[in-house]
């Protein structure tokens, strides 16, 4: 039986994350499966945070291929080096992004994304996935966004 989350309405993004992470580690601390644990985690930051499309690109053949999302039909496959997620990717780190438009290479998969903010999943120190965050605003994300994505992230891997 699936369990409800709690949603903040508040307006302050750290109240919104710091009841919504709790939660996500709740509901992935006893599945062991990993696409499952992308499935809810997508799911709760969409639904917790009301971000216009979260998802994750999984490194499979040494191309990001989409995985678990929320929102509107995605690109499939990201070529390394290839957008704001294949970035992020090849340079080991998270990029904000605050106008898609003005990045180098970006991939529109969806023309309502104006910002992005994607945060790489590791394996011994490996990129194994990426988790990608879209909104339908510029300028969206902040080192807020970062900090506690960064985190969900760390929960994650741990499961690796």
């Amino acid at each position: 039986m699936a369990e409800e989350l709690t949603i903040i309405k508040s307006k302050d993004k750290k109240d919104r994350y710091a009841s919504l992470i709790p939660q996500i580690e709740a509901l992935i601390s006893t599945e062991n499966d990993l696409i499952a644990n992308l499935a809810n985690i997508a799911a709760a930051l969409k639904e917790g945070m009301g971000f216009f499309w979260v998802g994750f690109y999984i490194v499979k053949d040494n191309v990001l291929v989409l995985g678990p999302f929320q929102g509107s039909v995605a690109c499939t496959r990201i070529k390394i080096g290839n957008g704001v997620c294949g970035t992020s990717w090849t340079e080991n780190r998270t990029l904000i992004v605050e106008d898609v438009d003005k990045f180098p290479g970006h991939i529109a998969c969806n023309s309502g994304s104006r910002s992005e903010i994607v945060v790489p999943v590791r394996k011994d120190g490996h990129v194994k996935l990426v988790l990608d965050v879209d909104s339908d605003n510029l300028s969206e994300f902040d080192n807020i966004d970062k900090e506690y994505l960064e985190f969900l992230v760390g929960i994650l891997e741990a499961k690796l």
